[in-house]
C-alpha cells in the first residue's frame, strides 16, 4: 500500500497528533529497555526541528478501563521521553477532554505533551466514535507511527485516521518498506526461517510464507510435528499430532509454489530441560522415549547456513530451538550469527521480527547487525499471514500525497 507521508507538509504551528506505541517494560520503578523510545524519538526529532507542536498518545499494560492507578501511568515515563526527545515534555493526566485540548493549544512549535495511557478509556479498544472524536481535538492532523498497533481497529490507530489529515510516521514507513521488500518485492534467492513452539499458531503464515519465498527453514517446536507427520520418534519432545494433515497441506501449497521446506537433519536431545543439562547429538530416528528434541544439531546448522549464503533476502520469525537456555541456543545463535555477517557483507538483506526473535538475537549480539528488526509482535505476524492492518488501511484511504 502507499502511504501519505509528511516530507512536503509545512508544520510549523500545528498540533501533530502522534500515535505512538511506547509500551515499554518498566520493572522496579524503572524502565529496563527504552528501545521503542528511542526509535519513537528519533523520527520525531526532526518533525520538532520543523516546528512540529508534538502531542503523543500511547498505551501501556492492560490497565482495567476506568480505573486509574499509578502503576498504569504514563507520568513516570516523561524523564526518559524527554531524554530521548531532547526537549521537555508536558503532561495531561487525561488523554480527552477540556484539560488536555487546552493543554495542547497551549504548546508552542518544538514543545511536547504526552496524554495519559489511552487504554484507562473502554472507548480505546471499542473504537468507540466519540472516544476519536475526543481526541481529534488535540491535533491538526494525525500521524501513526506505531505499527505495532496497525493491527488492532482501535480509536487511536483507525478511527483517527478518518477524522483528521492522517499521515504514517517516520517509523510506519520504514516498517513497511522493510517488510514489503522482504515479503512482497525480495530480492531472489529469499529464505525464510520460521520457528516457534506450535505449527497450529502460524498456519496462516506458513501457508502465506511457501507462495512468496523460495526456501523456508522450519525450527523450534514446529519442526517437530513436521517430523512427527514423517515418521520419526520424537519421545516426549513439543509436537502438535493433530496438525499432521496442516502439514501435508502446507508441503503440498510449498510443492506447487516451488518452494523448498528444510527440516532439522539432526538433533539435540535431552532429558531434562535445564541449563547445561546432558544431552547428545543424534539422527532423526535417535531421539529416545524419555528424550526431548530441544534443538538443531550442527549438521542441520550446516545445511541451514548453505541456505543463507545463498540467499539475497532473509526473512526470520521464531528461534530454531529452546534458546533460552544454554546448550539448546546453539542453532539460533550460530545462524543468527551467520545471517549478521552476510549482511554487514553486505551480501544479503535481513529482516526480523517478533518477540522471542529479537529475544534470540538480542542473546546473540547481532540485533544491530540486521537490516531492520521490528520490534512488533502481533501486526508484525499478521504481516506475514498476508493481512491487510486496519491501521495501514486507514492511512492509506487517505488521497493525500504518497510514497
Amino acid at each position: 500500500m502507499r502511504l501519505p507521508v509528511l516530507d512536503n507538509v509545512d508544520l510549523r504551528g500545528k498540533r501533530v497528533l502522534v500515535r505512538a506505541d511506547l509500551n515499554v517494560p518498566f520493572e522496579d520503578g524503572r524502565i529496563t529497555d527504552t528501545t521503542r523510545i528511542d526509535r519513537f524519538a528519533a523520527g520525531m526529532r526532526p518533525l520538532l526541528d520543523r516546528g512540529a507542536r508534538l502531542v503523543i498518545l500511547t498505551h501501556f499494560g492492560r490497565p482495567e478501563p476506568n480505573v486509574m492507578s499509578p502503576e498504569f501511568s504514563l507520568d513516570k515515563f516523561r524523564p526518559a521521553l524527554a531524554e530521548a526527545l531532547g526537549a521537555p515534555v508536558r503532561f495531561s493526566d487525561v488523554c480527552v477532554g477540556m484539560s488536555a485540548v487546552i493543554l495542547s493549544e497551549q504548546l508552542k512549535d518544538g514543545e511536547v505533551l504526552l496524554c495519559e495511557n489511552l487504554r484507562l478509556n473502554p472507548g480505546e479498544t471499542q473504537n468507540d466514535p466519540d472516544f476519536a472524536a475526543g481526541l481529534a481535538q488535540l491535533g491538526d492532523i494525525y500521524v501513526n507511527d506505531a505499527f505495532s498497533c496497525a493491527h488492532r481497529a482501535h480509536a487511536s490507530t483507525e478511527g483517527l485516521a478518518r477524522l483528521l489529515p492522517a499521515y504514517a510516521g517516520p517509523l510506519m514507513i520504514e516498517e513497511t518498506r522493510a517488510l514489503t521488500a522482504a515479503l512482497e518485492a525480495p530480492k531472489r534467492p529469499s529464505v525464510a526461517i520460521v520457528g516457534g513452539a506450535k505449527v497450529s499458531t502460524k498456519i496462516p503464515v506458513l501457508k502465506n510464507l511457501v507462495g512468496k519465498l523460495d526456501a523456508l527453514i522450519i525450527g523450534g517446536g514446529m519442526a517437530n510435528t513436521f517430523l512427527f507427520a514423517d515418521g520419526h520418534p520424537i519421545g516426549k519432545s513439543l509436537c502438535e499430532p493433530d496438525q499432521v494433515d496442516t502439514v501435508a497441506e502446507i508441503r503440498a501449497l510449498a510443492r506447487a509454489a516451488g518452494c523448498q521446506i528444510l527440516l532439522p537433519t539432526d538433533l539435540v536431545c535431552a532429558r531434562d530441560f535445564a541449563a547445561g543439562a546432558e544431552h547428545r547429538i543424534t539422527g532423526l530416528d535417535g531421539c529416545g522415549d524419555d528424550e526431548m528434541i530441544l534443538d538443531a544439531g550442527p549438521d542441520s546448522v550446516a545445511r541451514f547456513g548453505q541456505a543463507l549464503r545463498h540467499a539475497e533476502t532473509i526473512l526470520w520469525n521464531g528461534p530454531l530451538g529452546a534458546f533460552e537456555i544454554p546448550p539448546f541456543d546453539a542453532a539460533t545463535v550460530a545462524l543468527a550469527r551467520m545471517a549478521a555477517d552476510l549482511t554487514d557483507a553486505g551480501a544479503v538483506t535481513t529482516v526480523a521480527g517478533g518477540g522471542d526473535t529479537v529475544a534470540a538475537l538480542n542473546a546473540a549480539g547481532v540485533t544491530g547487525d540486521f537490516t531492520y528488526v521490528s520490534t512488533a509482535g502481533g501486526a508484525f505476524l499478521e504481516w506475514l499471514e498476508g493481512k491487510v492492518l486496519p491501521g495501514i488501511a486507514a492511512l492509506a484511504a487517505s488521497d493525500k500525497e504518497a510514497a
